[in-house]
């Protein structure tokens, strides 16, 4: 009885503490070192790069984000990238997973350019009351090649929640 009655305490209080992550007027920070992202499009097996993004809560759960990348391609004939975007993203009912969608401008040496729109499924799990470790899926479109650049991965980052 009593584990039962702690599980149940426990689970009282992280849906207690969850409900007022996401509330309107908040600013959100994700670490540049911490946005490791490895993916896989037409041009290179794996690339490994580092993503700053910066956010602001407008409404409950709805957060608009500006973002900042670097992509190192371990391929020869594959520029490195350097990308600036825009994302919105939506968190269902306070419970950390979110469903994102957004567009980010790429550029490179060798005269690449491009715009990719972007969607995102991922999840804010919450390590105290603002840090957070989050994982996501996602995909980007390229306007330039479809079958070279776009873009399937996994990103793992580390987020800050400010009031």
């Amino acid at each position: 009885m009593t584990k039962k009655l702690s599980f149940l305490l426990v689970a009282l209080m992280m849906a207690l503490t969850a409900s007022a992550q996401f509330e309107q007027g908040k600013k959100y920070i994700s670490a540049s070192f911490s946005g490791f992202d490895f993916s896989y499009d037409g041009t290179n097996d794996i690339n490994i790069g580092l993503q700053a993004k910066g956010g602001y809560l407008v409404e409950d759960n709805l957060m608009v984000l500006g973002s900042l990348g670097y992509n190192h391609i371990g391929a020869d004939d594959t520029p490195d990238r350097f990308s600036v975007g825009v994302q919105g993203r939506y968190y269902i009912i306070q419970n950390g997973i979110y469903l994102g969608a957004g567009a980010t401008y790429r550029h490179g040496n060798r005269n690449y350019n491009d715009l990719m729109p972007s969607v995102e499924v991922g999840y804010a799990f919450f390590i105290n009351g603002c840090v957070t470790i989050e994982p996501a899926i996602y995909y980007e479109q390229s306007i330039t090649d479809h079958s070279k650049y776009s873009t399937v991965g996994l990103r793992l980052g580390i987020g800050l929640y400010l009031f």
